[in-house]
């Protein structure tokens, strides 16, 4: 809210300084920040080290003029120069008291217009249908939706999207893999295939298929067979893989199948505008991508020798579907055994005619789960499998979104379920949402003691002058910038880092002042400080995917 403010106040400054003669025009951009150290004042400036060489000036003598030409703001108390051209801002508390004004309307004040609507895809989870979700994938799909929602919040258009393989040789040996157990169930003497997948879910599932169907696909022929089972076996899948992440409150506007690709003729035409480009070749027998040409190690195989085509190819035509469909940004999360794909899917990208630019590729790295000290292993195709939906239901949807959310996805995660589930301020899930009980339980006791708030503008909001009532209060403020901060840097663990903050203020807040007082304008006041807080918190705790408790 105030920054822009102060950033065109600037902007005055540097044009009439040059206007009377006192530094020349100058082509600087003017950028202000929060000092970390709260000494410095409330914003900062180093718009007169940044323009110093241009003006042909010592950076103190040209934040010096800035100073002398800056026009009136509203609730400026004092500026100075600092250190070696830095320029520090301090306000009245009247500001925080407007802060208090905006944040009281609703969770809705802190929404950005930095994303003017423009479109944005994101691709998040695609987990082959292949077997339940486990706690790798899981890291993707919080961090996704989680920026989903900063992106609009932000005020971007996005869409979200699951692109799923339904074909390919991972698929056969997922249904050859059913197969096997089912057969063995009827008594058949055949083995689970040596690249199959051997986790208890699949004799689980198995055994599903022989209560629906008994033994009718025995009698089949063997392609038959397989090919029911195929099919079955893909919907059993995509059904666990919907039902965990409508679970995780986890949702999806668009669910792409790869076969789609193979059936509208979209990867012929992509393989097709790739070859008219002159960007594949043959080479043993195979057909060839030109990815060195963009950058990548080496070349790579489109077609195999036998016809058939590499997971690259259906992925270069579901690319070029995205950007068909006028996504000015498209944003791909993706887990850490991809790291290798990247260069060859900005090659495609750039090779297709696109700025490879506008794909954007975010790379989670692991998470280590642990149960009391001692790690879990996991795989998909092994006998050990954690699954997410295991994980929702031990230590619960709040508590998994928050540990999967709150550090960046370029670093590993050790997730302590022995943690996660504890009902103590040490457990930072429970301190956030605690924050909000308390807001909650100040209403609602205010309630028992027949105190109504009255409309904002009857209440003298001066009275908020305690230490610990402006901190809460400073923190409101910095709401908006997070959110666009974190749409910016594609960073939603950043809203998990200031909700820490922001719940521990209020914390100090309901400890230091109390709010049902004596003093009834007091109250007041301190009653709509508790609504701003709480127009914070839930936008917070939305944002995240985590509910707003009113007790704990």
């Amino acid at each position: 809210m105030y920054p822009e403010a102060l950033t065109e106040a600037i902007r005055t400054a540097l044009h009439e300084a040059a206007a009377a003669g006192v530094l020349p025009v100058l082509d600087t951009s003017v950028e202000i920040e929060r000092p970390r150290d709260r000494a410095h004042g409330d914003w900062s400036t180093n718009v007169a080290l940044a323009a110093a060489k241009e003006a042909g000036r010592q950076p103190r003598e040209v934040a010096a003029a800035v100073l002398d030409h800056l026009p009136p703001v509203p609730h400026l108390e004092s500026a100075e120069v600092a250190g070696p051209g830095f320029i520090n801002f301090r306000l009245s508390p009247t500001w925080l008291l407007e802060v208090l004004r905006a944040a009281a309307a609703g969770p809705d004040h802190a929404r950005s217009t930095i994303g003017a609507g423009e479109r944005i895809q994101v691709e998040f989870v695609s987990a082959n249908p292949n077997g339940p979700l486990h706690i790798g994938h899981a890291r993707g799909a919080v961090l996704g939706d989680a920026l989903c929602n900063v992106l609009d919040y932000a005020g971007f258009d996005v869409t979200r999207e699951y692109y799923f393989n339904d074909g390919g040789v991972q698929m056969d040996l997922y249904a050859a893999s059913i197969e096997a157990r089912y057969l063995q169930v009827h008594g058949i003497d055949i083995d689970v295939p040596d690249d199959g997948y051997r986790g208890d879910y699949i004799i689980d599932w198995a055994n599903e298929l022989v209560d629906e169907v008994g033994d009718d696909l025995v009698r089949l022929d063997p392609e038959d067979r397989r090919t029911a089972i195929f099919h079955w076996g893909l919907e059993r899948a995509m059904s666990d893989i919907r039902q965990t992440l409508d679970l995780a409150r986890i949702r999806f506007d668009v669910w792409f199948s790869e076969q789609q690709v193979h059936d509208d003729g979209s990867l012929d035409a992509a393989l097709t505008l790739l070859d008219d480009r002159g960007f594949t070749y043959r080479a043993d027998d195979a057909l060839w991508f030109r990815t060195s040409t963009f950058g990548d190690v080496k070349d790579r195989v489109l077609v195999k020798s036998d016809g058939s085509p590499t997971y690259l190819a259906p992925d270069i035509a579901y690319h070029r579907n995205k950007f068909e469909r006028s996504f000015s940004r498209v944003i791909n999360i993706w887990g850490a055994d991809h790291h290798g794909y990247i260069d060859r899917m900005k090659a495609a990208v750039a090779a297709l005619g696109y700025d490879p630019r506008r794909l954007e590729i975010i790379i989670t790295q692991l998470v280590n789960l642990t149960r009391a000290g001692a790690p879990v292993r996991m795989s998909t195709r092994a006998g050990e499998l954690i699954t997410f939906r295991e994980v929702l239901d031990e230590v619960g949807v709040d508590a998994a979104r928050y540990f999967l959310v709150a550090f960046s996805p370029d670093t590993a995660v050790t997730f302590d379920l022995e943690l996660a589930k504890r009902r103590s301020m040490d457990n930072p899930v429970y301190y956030l949402q605690y924050a909000h009980a308390r807001v909650a339980s100040l209403l609602r006791f205010a309630a028992e003691q027949g105190v109504a708030a009255r409309p904002i503008d009857d209440v003298d909001l001066s009275l908020l002058t305690d230490p610990a009532e402006l901190d809460v209060l400073r923190q409101v403020d910095r709401l908006r910038e997070e959110i666009e901060e974190a749409a910016r840097r594609r960073a939603p663990h950043r809203i998990a880092t200031y909700g820490q903050e922001l719940a521990g203020a209020f914390h100090k807040f309901y400890t230091d002042c109390r709010v049902v007082t004596d003093d009834a304008e007091l109250t007041q006041a301190r009653m709509w400080l508790v609504e701003a807080s709480r127009s914070a918190l839930v936008a917070v705790l939305g944002i995240l995917g985590l509910t707003a408790p009113e007790e704990m």
